[in-house]
């Protein structure tokens, strides 16, 4: 019996399927090529950068199908309707998540309706659903995690050296989901939920998880303050942290773009060849993402695969530049990352009730009465936002609700 009828891919077939899969994907993304021979998106704009995420995001629905099936009965009631939101009452609760219940997998169904397909964060990791306590339902989610070790634009923002990164990168999170729902993000409610990252409960929720831990690969107590918060938008710039002000106090200050590499446009069934192709060449990389690898293994993966294969790791190298966003959560947050202050001062930070009254009265209720068409939106229409398509939207009328 030939390795075809056996089910066994040859190993040069598969890296011959590998690299056509690869070029037809970037094709149909829209990719083109520079005459350095750089990979250019087809557009900046971001309905032009939704759109490269289009075909990954179709895939993880159609992945996460059962789990929405089963659970999306469930948890409807969970997301509001725009005639159950009255702008002058929300008042935000956040609410730690634990593992395995309902609250998890709410957060989970939630961060299915991104338009941007998020990822599920690494070591460290505090996940938050914000409720808004006049009706029950959800306004949107939080998530923080470390964060890469290498991103110049915050290390180039703090005055990092590559020792004092080492030393003081515990002190540091990055959310890697922040938005909210519908139809709160009508409302501007992602603006809400990003100001609540600098709240007492962030603080308090950090010291008494992670203050004293050890190390996963250390095993030394590190007595870490969270002083720090990063985060990135993931269509170019963004309208949601610019100007991030709330009475007189930056939440969040842009401070640079990424330099455009990743690994999105590698969609997760030719990821699967890749990792088994490097499994057959007993490659270091083929391992999955354990503590000690470091959150950019699946990058490492991918760039090791391509030099193996004869590819230009440049491939990864996308174009579609985040911009960076640094929220200090201590007045000091600097000069304590720094090296140069021991004590984290936080005399400044607020509630998150006390952030919400703030925020709401700042965009949430001038929104409300500009443009009312959140008032339309059916909380059923989540549904719609799950389904598989290649698009991120859904109309209704003359009005299109995109969650980002």
């Amino acid at each position: 019996m030939s390795a075809a009828r056996r089910g066994v891919i040859p190993a040069l077939t598969l890296e011959a399927r590998i690299k056509r899969r690869l070029r037809a994907h970037l094709r149909e993304l829209g990719f083109v090529r520079s005459d350095a021979g750089l990979l250019n998106p087809p557009a900046s704009t971001k309905e032009a950068l939704r759109s490269l995420h289009r075909i990954q995001r179709a895939s993880r629905l159609k992945a996460h199908g059962p789990f929405i099936g089963d659970r999306l009965p469930q948890l409807i009631k969970y997301f509001a309707s725009g005639s159950e939101v009255h702008a002058d009452a929300i008042k935000p609760r956040l609410q730690l998540i634990k593992s395995d219940t309902q609250e998890a997998d709410l957060f989970r169904l939630a961060s299915l309706t991104w338009s941007v397909p998020v990822s599920q964060g690494y070591g460290r990791r505090m996940r938050f659903l914000v409720w808004d306590e006049s009706n029950d339902k959800l306004i949107g989610l939080i998530a923080l995690g470390d964060p890469p070790f290498n991103i110049r634009t915050r290390d180039d923002y703090i005055g990092w050296n590559p020792a004092d990164r080492k030393m003081r990168l515990v002190d540091t999170m990055d959310a890697y989901v922040l938005g909210a729902v519908p139809p709160y993000n009508l409302l501007l409610g992602g603006k809400l939920v990003a100001c609540l990252v600098r709240s007492q409960e962030i603080r308090q929720t950090f010291n008494e998880r992670y203050g004293s831990a050890k190390g996963i690969i250390s095993r030394k107590r590190k007595h870490a303050s969270l002083v720090l918060v990063t985060t990135s938008s993931a269509l170019g710039s963004s309208s949601v942290y610019n100007r991030l002000k709330l009475a007189g106090l930056r939440y969040f200050e842009p401070i640079g773009f990424t330099a455009g590499w990743g690994h999105f446009h590698i969609p997760d069934d030719l990821f699967d060849d890749i990792r088994t192709y490097l499994e057959r060449h007993k490659h270091r990389d083929a391992a999955g993402n354990e503590f000690g690898d470091g959150p950019n293994w699946r990058l490492r993966a991918i760039k090791s695969a391509f030099q193996l294969i004869g590819l230009d790791p440049d491939l990864l190298r996308h174009g579609a530049q985040r911009q960076v966003f640094a929220c200090q959560l201590a007045s000091n947050a600097l000069r304590v990352l720094r090296g140069d202050s021991s004590v984290a001062r936080y005399g400044s930070l607020l509630s998150a009730q006390e952030v919400g009254r703030l925020a709401i009265e700042r965009w949430m209720l001038p929104r409300s009465r500009r443009r009312p068409e959140y008032l339309a939106w059916k909380a059923e229409w989540v549904q719609q936002l799950l389904e598989p398509s290649l698009d991120g939207s859904i109309s209704r009328g003359n009005r299109t609700a995109t969650v980002v």
